[in-house]
């Protein structure tokens, strides 16, 4: 079993945010603490033993949004892409892949067709069971049956290319059409990721 635990990735930060000491509160008086090399850390019990975490935790401003799109044949060609690239960009410095296991089935495009008032809905454009619908523009080519698409954040670009790179490269095998990426007409921030340029040669 992987028991979790939460420590400060960032112990040089100016800038710190209390964690620990705020979740400690979970333990309701169960909990205890410990000073190891200056720092608090709280053990706080839980049903399969304990959860341990640090009092406080660097913050720094960072770069979210990178993210690229794997258009499969099928499914489980798809979600293997998909897993290969995550088990490889998860050991690149200064990046989180922040969706459950890395990955995001149910990709959005900002604000909706239909409710006006969504910020954001469903990318019906790399939905394959839609892209014969009156009225939706796919972007997939007719063998591609599975998207999945993975959210890159991290501390500078570097990091997060960095990592684009080494993902899109392990998710390169049979059965993958294609990989691009979502760009949003520009509305998600000012940092927008090339793949062409990631790719390039040094």
């Amino acid at each position: 079993m992987k028991i979790a635990s939460c420590f400060d990735g960032l112990p040089e930060a100016a800038e710190r945010v209390v964690v620990g000491g705020v979740l400690r509160h979970f333990g309701d008086r169960y909990q205890s603490s410990k000073f190891l090399d200056g720092h608090r850390y709280w053990r706080i019990p839980v049903m399969e033993g304990e959860f341990l975490i640090e009092e406080k935790f660097g913050v720094q401003k960072g770069i979210g949004g990178g993210n690229f799109l794997i258009l499969g044949k099928d499914a489980d060609v798809t979600l293997e892409a998909a897993e290969a690239a995550v088990a490889v960009m998860r050991k690149t410095p200064g990046v989180i892949l922040p969706f459950p296991g890395g990955m995001v089935r149910a990709g959005s495009k900002v604000g909706a067709k239909n409710y006006k008032k969504l910020p954001a809905s469903t990318n019906d454009a790399y939905c394959p069971t839609i892209r014969r619908r009156h009225g939706v523009t796919t972007e997939l080519p007719e063998d591609v049956n599975s998207v999945i698409e993975i959210v890159i954040d991290g501390l500078d670009r570097k990091a997060i290319e960095d990592a684009m790179r080494v993902g899109i490269d392990a998710a390169c095998r049979e059965g993958v059409i294609e990989i691009t990426a979502g760009n949003y007409g520009g509305k998600l921030g000012k940092h927008h990721f090339r793949l062409h340029e990631i790719l390039k040669p040094t």
